[in-house]
């Protein structure tokens, strides 16, 4: 993710204070969160890799009824994988591969064609570079051979090219904005409206390079699926993330609350929701190009929970359970446990108040617009309510006896002042 302009990088670190004294299994709560972290990718790999079949289908045999099948599996892969956020910042093997997954925003125009009115950044001298339309193009004085769309074009030489983390090439962004294309209506609950033609062959190709399209198209999904494949055996028994995580019981809880309060505080509350709703912005929506955004809300504060809990339930109806953080903060301190807990069904409900308005014909640019009263407050409801869950976490780290744990300041929240204070 591109780092948003207002973002502070002064952070609060938390005093370790004297160990409680209490009987929680502090190992089962590692195995606990490593389970639920290698159950999540799993799930995320075996959606991304229904997205692909429907992408293949797609690409064999374009049609509006193919491209809806692809877009509902897009929107169904997401949906896992958000629950798997949680396991970010307190993790530095997820950190490091994250954003070939989930970066965003994106300067579309390095991708495929885009609307007249549209710029890009003004800083990104490749926002409109189009590879889909240019076989060869030259990026940072050297001439670029990309009369093949592979894997290894998207993230060797696209990728952040140029040094500019707008220049998202890869992950779910990237196919999101080739199936839908851009979203140019902010004032009505209508998403990015790409043609199916866009993939057809010879004479009724639209948009030109249809089989270039098709290509890149390909090679994305190709590569989540790959990627995906990739984090989750980093959480088998024998993967390296499982192995950090089991190092020591602290370890594991230092992972979880480094996570919850992250990505409750500066990268949920701050960059996803408050800075969209400061600039009125819709390219600040997490899911722009298929308003998919609410979901996507709503999973990111759903895997919160399970992690506080200790319970998943997956894709298949199965549950994944044992011994949470909450366990081990009910031991030193119940009421802060209650607190917690409460605060953390308070945001997910908060966030399943925007999935009702877009089920209502709401969807979240609109709820963006200057003057939406309804929108301002929903979404206000959610910075407030993860702002509140992320105090709880910094109390429950002072009240578990973890050195180490920090979390990141951002000034669309707390301007200049450290957190909290």
């Amino acid at each position: 993710m591109r780092p948003n302009p207002l973002f502070s990088c002064a952070p609060f670190a938390l005093l370790l204070l004297a160990p409680p004294a209490f009987a929680a299994d502090r190992d089962a709560i590692a195995r606990t969160y490593a389970d639920i972290a290698e159950a999540g990718y799993q799930d995320s790999l075996a959606s991304a890799r229904v997205l692909q079949t429907a992408v293949e289908t797609l690409i064999a045999a374009p049609s509006q009824e193919t491209l809806e099948a692809a877009r509902a599996a897009w929107r169904m892969a997401r949906d896992p994988y958000m629950q798997t956020e949680v396991f970010r910042f307190g993790n530095p093997i997820v950190d490091d591969w994250e954003g070939k997954v989930n970066a965003w925003p994106l300067d579309e125009g390095l991708i495929d064609y885009v609307d007249a009115a549209y710029f890009g950044s003004e800083e990104n001298a490749q926002s409109q570079l189009n590879v889909i339309a240019n076989p060869t193009f030259t990026l940072s004085g050297q001439q670029v051979d990309a009369s093949a769309i592979t894997p290894a074009l998207l993230t060797d030489v696209l990728q952040e090219a140029g040094e500019n983390e707008a220049n998202v090439a890869t992950g779910y962004h990237a196919i999101e904005f080739l199936l839908w294309g851009q979203d140019l209506v902010s004032d009505a609950p209508v998403a990015g409206q790409r043609p199916w033609t866009d993939f057809a062959q010879g004479a009724n190709c639209t948009g030109g390079n249809c089989d270039r399209r098709a290509e890149y198209l390909k090679a994305a999904t190709d590569l989540l699926v790959s990627d995906l494949d990739w984090m989750t055996a980093q959480w088998a028994e024998d993967g390296a993330a499982r192995a950090a995580v089991s190092s020591s019981p602290e370890a594991a809880l230092g992972a979880i609350l480094t996570g919850l309060g992250n990505l409750s505080y500066g990268e949920m509350a701050g960059q996803r929701v408050k800075l969209g709703l400061i600039l009125h912005d819709p390219e600040e929506e997490h899911d722009c190009f298929s308003d998919n955004t609410p979901q996507s809300h709503y999973f990111d504060i759903k895997g919160m929970e399970n992690v506080y809990l200790g319970k998943y339930t997956r894709i298949d109806g199965s549950i994944v359970s044992g011994p949470g953080l909450r366990d081990a903060l009910a031991e030193s301190d119940p009421a802060l446990a209650q607190a917690l807990g409460e605060e953390i069904a308070q945001s997910l409900a908060a966030a399943d108040d925007l999935r009702i308005l877009a089920a209502q014909g709401q969807s979240y640019d609109m709820l963006l617009q200057v003057g939406n009263n309804q929108g301002e407050a929903a979404i206000n409801a959610v910075i407030d309510a993860l702002v509140a869950q992320s105090r709880s976490i910094e109390r429950a780290s002072t009240a578990l006896g973890l050195a180490g744990v920090v979390v990141e300041g951002d000034e669309t929240l707390d301007g200049a002042a450290e957190v909290f204070q």
